[in-house]
């Protein structure tokens, strides 16, 4: 799915952002840290200027799931816009994903307005998708997160909550990574030992 060496790249990256924020190799890294560090503007739907009250009920509580995040390069600036009505750790995967499009540099899509005023993606890039998701999951759970969260014997929900991601994103990345394959043996072998929080 990936050019060879794609994957090692993204583990690279997320290991040198985090170098770069004074962090360890197994801290969480938050996105508005990385943000800033990019000189990415962060806003929510209702920071917009001039986005009316029927707009932002549309946005945010009518079609909610409709969107997530959008970045706009407006005079050489970026900034990504998400949707407050969506969780936290939802938020924070989503603008770690916009970051890791800025990372790669990736081509923005072209949107258009059409006659009555709605807003249509004409360009969606389905490898440059695929690439931002591999990089923000990296971004936000290394693999040597992963490691430090089954060598501890982590409870999952915990650490979810540490690296401000969503247990489904966790599995994934325990599964994708091949660390819980790695750790699975070892694991079977003493279903009697408790699992350890923060």
């Amino acid at each position: 799915m990936f050019e060879r060496g794609f994957k090692s790249w993204c583990e690279n990256v997320a290991l040198q952002q985090r170098r770069s924020a004074g962090l360890k190799a197994t801290d969480p890294l938050d996105p508005s840290v990385l943000a800033k560090a990019l000189d990415v503007r962060v806003w929510m739907a209702e920071e917009v200027p001039g986005l009316d009250g029927q707009s932002l009920d549309i946005l945010l509580r009518q079609d909610q799931d409709s969107w997530s995040a959008v970045t706009l390069s407006i005079a050489e600036v970026d900034l990504v816009i998400l949707n407050s009505s969506h969780s936290p750790a939802r938020q924070a995967s989503d603008l770690m994903h916009e970051l890791a499009h800025i990372l790669l540099g990736h081509t923005p899509a072209r949107v258009d307005v059409t006659e009555d005023g709605l807003l249509i993606l004409n360009t969606f890039n389905k490898d440059q998708e695929e690439e931002a998701a591999w990089l923000a999951g990296c971004l936000l759970l290394t693999r040597d997160c992963l490691v430090f969260v089954r060598r501890n014997r982590l409870d999952l929900a915990e650490a979810a909550k540490r690296y401000g991601t969503s247990s489904d994103m966790l599995r994934y990345r325990l599964n994708v990574t091949g660390v819980d394959q790695q750790f699975g043996a070892a694991l079977r072998s003493s279903p009697g030992q408790s699992s350890r929080s923060f």
